[in-house]
């Protein structure tokens, strides 16, 4: 752990003790350690295990619960699938991958509203308010887009992989790999 991470502890009571300012704390007050972007660590007081991801699935869990969730029905019933499938380890990375693609186009576009009218938070919410009604659809359009890019690169990815496994396995060499390659590598086995 870092030396400018927060270290926060559970205790046995669920409880949890932010060593920073030497207090209990909330999940509520964990979440806006995630929201101010601080960075923490929760451990098991007693074992001294990393607890951050559960603390983190928990906070997310009672956002979900809330008035507007974030992940549709068939959405998680998607994700609960990849759970122990080949595929999962490529889908999260996936993810955190399209995430963070997100999250730099929204500072992009938080730094130009900066620019054009300061630090105003006022003039800021209303300038995404009148950006998100009139280009929302746009928006969902590129996103539709980008998300129909992404699935054919993904298809053509699970293709490349299925053939690869099919020659490994049946010796017949896939495209892009020279048969004379091929031919090769089979001789210099024997």
């Amino acid at each position: 752990m870092s030396e400018q991470s927060r270290l926060i502890k559970k205790y046995p009571n669920r409880r949890l003790y932010d060593t920073k300012t030497s207090a209990y704390i909330t999940l509520s007050d964990v979440k806006d350690l995630v929201l101010g972007n601080e960075n923490f660590k929760v451990l098991d007081a007693k074992t001294g295990e990393d607890l951050t991801r559960s603390i983190l699935l928990q906070i997310i869990l009672e956002e979900e619960t809330g008035s507007v969730p974030l992940f549709t029905t068939d959405l998680l019933a998607q994700m609960i699938r990849f759970y122990g499938h080949a595929m999962q380890g490529m889908l999260g990375k996936y993810l955190e991958t399209n995430m963070k693609a997100f999250t730099d186009f929204q500072s992009k576009l938080q730094e130009q509203s900066r620019s054009l009218y300061g630090d105003n938070p006022q003039m800021q919410s209303d300038m995404w308010s009148q950006f998100l009604n009139f280009q929302g659809p746009a928006m969902q359009t590129m996103m539709s887009a980008y998300v129909d890019q992404s699935k054919q690169m993904f298809q053509q990815m699970q293709s490349q992989l299925q053939n690869q496994t099919r020659s490994m396995f049946t010796g017949i060499p896939f495209p892009g790999f020279p048969a004379e390659t091929a031919k090769k590598s089979e001789s210099t086995e024997k």
